[in-house]
């Protein structure tokens, strides 16, 4: 019997490329089309306490290096932002920062150009808080301050006494680190069960002969990154102490967010050193990581969107980090007006539509063996519920949490 998984949530001088434009009109522009002038009048600026005409919203993005077409990151937010256009008929603009376009000068020249709602998914917060590149080494969000930021994955809008820096800044948080352990959690009870489970068109290193072994690769080192690979860490530490067993565990942070061709070299080194499972949370990169999955007949786990189904029965989930769930509602309470009653930290949790594992439905047609999955299932359901009580507290890099690799005995770092 199929069992749902209660913890998943399905839910002006600079050349800018200009990836996506929308008008006032709902119809989305070429790629290819020139920037708009901005149109706000000067001196006038609308109260964040009240609502914005859809008309005067002219919306910003800033991707992440993966770029607007990555595997769901920056898509995610996109298409949301594509959506909101589409009903609210207002005028939106992607830009994908370049070798010769920084994050700084894109934020501040979308600020310049009239956008006053503007994303941005990159991490680098440096030009935007400190001033560090911008224009007269000045804060945009002070030079702007009657544009409001939103910034994702870190929150470094807050003075030394804890305070609120910007009004005009919000940073969302996922926490990936509930989700990260889930996944981890999930990935030994599957290899323990291995052979009842799927039995047939794999090629796993025997658990006895150097199998237990997982890695784990991520695009670049930072705590935004870090964040995952502590709470996946502590989930296979959980799993691992229930069958007393040992598991070692090779990481690397330096996978870059584009060339699926080095996931795909990563992968297979690690499935050589007896990996069974390899994490991949490094954009396009994980592309090349999954199709080494399938062609090696081991198992690999995705990031952001719901990736389980393309390489079915090789990715074991998707830890999903869905942007353009936040992304809707902040549109959403700009125009209707609530924005200004939000927090400036905005976090999200296992309890939201916006993080979580994926349901398993792909893994769950995949399994020999109905009645053992099923129990893991459950065995997952209890630990999501122990995070979601409290009961059970995941390291959080990404807001200073310190990760202690003592806390984790049966898990040996490579």
């Amino acid at each position: 019997m199929k069992k749902k998984l209660v913890a998943v949530l399905l839910t002006g001088a600079m050349a800018v490329s200009m990836v996506a434009c929308g008008s006032s009109a709902p119809a989305e522009k070429p790629a290819d089309a020139p920037a708009e002038e901005a149109s706000a009048e000067e001196g006038e600026a609308a109260e964040e306490t009240a609502p914005v005409e859809a008309s005067d919203l002219k919306v910003g993005f800033v991707t992440s290096a993966a770029g607007a077409n990555d595997t769901g990151y920056n898509k995610s937010a996109v298409d949301a932002i594509k959506e909101a256009a589409d009903e609210y008929g207002f005028e939106y603009r992607v830009v994908e920062p370049s070798s010769s376009l920084t994050v700084g000068q894109a934020i501040e020249g979308l600020a310049e150009d009239g956008f006053n709602l503007i994303f941005n998914l990159e991490y680098d917060f440096a030009a935007l808080i400190d001033g560090t590149g911008a224009t007269g080494n000045t804060p945009i969000a002070e030079q702007y301050p009657d544009t409001t930021f939103v910034i994702y994955n870190d929150n470094p809008n807050v003075n030394e006494d804890g305070s609120t820096k910007y009004s005009n800044v919000y940073s969302v948080m996922f926490n990936v680190n509930e989700s990260s352990y889930l996944a981890g959690y999930l990935a030994v009870q599957t290899l323990e069960n291995m052979d009842t489970l799927l039995p047939e068109g794999y090629k796993f290193q025997a658990l006895d002969n150097g199998g237990r072994a997982i890695g784990f690769v991520g695009g670049t080192e930072s705590a935004g990154i870090r964040v995952y690979s502590y709470g996946y860490m502590e989930g296979i530490e959980a799993a691992a102490a229930e069958y007393d067993v040992t598991y070692d565990y090779y990481p690397t942070f330096d996978a870059g967010f584009v060339d699926s061709a080095a996931g795909n070299t990563t992968a297979g080194n690690m499935y050589q050193n007896g990996c069974n499972v390899v994490f991949a949370d490094c954009g396009n990169v994980g592309d090349g990581i999954t199709e080494r999955a399938e062609a090696d007949g081991r198992l690999a786990i995705q990031t952001d969107a719901d990736l389980d189904a393309t390489h079915p029965g090789f990715i074991l989930t998707s830890v999903l980090k869905i942007t353009g769930s936040p992304t809707r509602a902040i549109i959403d309470a700009k125009v209707d007006g609530s924005l200004s009653s939000m927090d400036n930290l905005l976090n999200y949790g296992l309890d939201s539509n916006a993080t979580g594992i994926t349901d398993l439905a792909t893994m769950t047609a995949t399994v020999a063996d109905a009645d053992v999955w099923a129990e893991i299932v459950e065995k997952v359901n209890d630990k999501a519920a122990k995070i979601a009580s409290g009961e059970i507290v995941v390291t959080n890099a990404q807001v200073g949490d310190t990760f202690d690799p003592a806390t984790c005995p049966h898990v040996v770092e490579k």
